[in-house]
């Protein structure tokens, strides 16, 4: 199934209160296999996940199910992702944007979890 993730910035830190790319497609496709798409979208059409940093700058990226069709056209007007694939990778290992400080800790905390299973 592919996924299309897009990026928005919902709250703007920036001196005159405006983000440069507010005019643009910022738009990302991933294709997963059944299983994990079902799980990753809870059932719902579309999911929003939301990341907040301390200067006031808040990004949205919205996930939804595409078709082929749509993930070709919405790729060729897209300008990338801004920088923030990260995000994308971080919701489809955690169902969260997490920072890389917080998904090393997660990924340390889940291999010390299994390490005590696989000890017992």
């Amino acid at each position: 199934m592919i996924l299309g993730f897009t990026l928005t910035m919902p709250n703007v830190g920036s001196w005159n209160g405006k983000w440069s790319g507010k005019d643009s497609l910022y738009f990302r496709s991933k294709t997963l296999n059944k299983n994990d798409a079902i799980k990753l979208m809870q059932g719902e059409e579309q999911r929003d996940f939301y990341y907040r940093w301390d200067d006031g700058w808040g990004a949205n990226v919205n996930v939804r199910i595409i078709t082929g069709t749509e993930n070709s056209r919405l790729k060729k007007i897209s300008k990338g992702f801004y920088g923030y694939d990260w995000m994308i990778d971080s919701i489809i290992e955690f169902d969260e944007i997490l920072d890389s400080i917080e998904r090393k800790e997660k990924r340390k905390a889940l291999y010390e979890e299994l390490e005590k299973e696989f000890e017992k």
